[in-house]
């Protein structure tokens, strides 16, 4: 089923403090947000298709905050601290980057909507977010079951592993399910294990709880929308656009059996052993023309002794660190710290391996 046109005021059904907020924050909501909180405000199940950068996380997002917003006080536990029966919304994404990267994205709305809810003097909204994947520390992990947290952001097997935990009592309350990237899980066997875990967080809850998929790139959307229902109907939300698609192979050597040649006007006596055998010094001399010709740059390899060679001879050809490397054998904080350089615009690229997975999400 496809969701009609967005009514006429797309924030119509929000709170006065979501509704104060977001005017503040934005000139107007994107077609994909008018769009999708149509459908989301329904209470359908709803599968959104909207490119990057279109606002889709925060029409997902929105509605499930706004009713955080109007419920009533939490009481105080023993410990002093508001007491929550458990979680109210999952969100799901394949990618870790990308977990912790929702989870900072959550900050600046929710400190403005405790500044608008403040403005209006009504009750300043407590909403938590929690981030849970194979990264979490185990102080962490225990603290998840006495303390739930409003929203929860996870991977689909640390979903799984709380559902087969003593925490998973937690998510008996939860209202919505986020599904991010969902066209790289639909067809997979790591899809097909999501889905059976959120059939199996429905047994949970007792009662059917909000499905709301998220993708840039998925067709054909029946077929999407019929994993992200599984047999419950699904508002299917088309609110995508074609964008040109700069794709590019390129080769820098016109022979690649001739290596040397590459060396141009450099006696063939002086060339190392490098120049003369092997493709590598002109790839790095391309990546460096590349990196130093863009913003932000993602050089994805296979492994982590490529990712450390590629990023230390870019470097000394450059006389500069232009490139980090990125891998498993990165620790977690080191791997945030060089995505957050990144983003800040303050390292120019990274070389990475399956560790930056599917890529980063850049923010504004």
């Amino acid at each position: 089923m496809t969701a009609s046109s967005p009514a006429a005021d797309p924030l119509a059904p929000f709170s006065s403090p979501v509704r104060s907020w977001f005017t503040g924050a934005f000139p107007a909501p994107t077609p994909a947000q008018a769009k999708g909180w149509e459908a989301i405000a329904s209470g359908a199940h709803t599968l959104l298709l909207a490119p990057t950068g279109s606002g889709k996380t925060l029409a997902a997002f929105l509605w499930c905050l706004d009713r955080l917003v109007q419920r009533p006080p939490l009481p105080n536990g023993r410990d002093g601290k508001p007491r929550r029966a458990g979680v109210s919304v999952v969100y799901v994404s394949p990618l870790k980057a990308l977990s912790y990267d929702i989870e900072r994205n959550l900050r600046a709305p929710l400190a403005g909507l405790r500044i608008a809810a403040l403005r209006e003097g009504l009750p300043e909204p407590d909403i938590t977010v929690g981030v849970r994947t194979g990264d979490t520390p185990a102080r962490d992990r225990e603290d998840f079951r006495r303390h739930p947290p409003d929203i929860l952001i996870t991977t689909p097997e640390s979903l799984y592993l709380l559902l087969t935990s003593k925490a998973r009592e937690a998510l008996a309350t939860v209202e919505t399910v986020i599904v991010d990237e969902i066209h790289t899980m639909a067809s997979t066997k790591r899809g097909a294990h999501l889905a059976l875990s959120l059939e199996r967080l429905e047994r949970l809850t007792g009662r059917e709880f909000q499905r709301i998929g998220l993708s840039a790139t998925q067709r054909p959307l029946d077929e999407v929308a019929r994993y992200l229902g599984g047999d419950r109907p699904v508002r299917v939300v088309d609110a995508g656009s074609t964008r040109p698609l700069d794709l590019e192979v390129i080769v820098p050597l016109e022979d690649m059996t001739r290596p040397a040649d590459y060396a141009g006007p450099i006696p063939e006596s002086e060339l190392s052993p490098e120049q003369r055998t092997s493709v590598w010094p002109a790839f790095y001399q391309e990546i460096l023309q590349l990196v130093r010709s863009h913003r932000s740059t993602l050089v994805f390899v296979n492994n982590r002794r490529l990712a450390e060679r590629i990023a230390a001879r870019v470097n000394e050809l450059a006389g500069e660190t232009l490139l980090r490397a990125h891998h498993g054998s990165v620790s977690r904080e080191q791997r945030f710290a060089i995505e957050e350089q990144l983003k800040a615009g303050q390292l120019p690229g990274i070389v990475c391996t399956s560790s930056m997975e599917l890529g980063i999400d850049m923010g504004a």
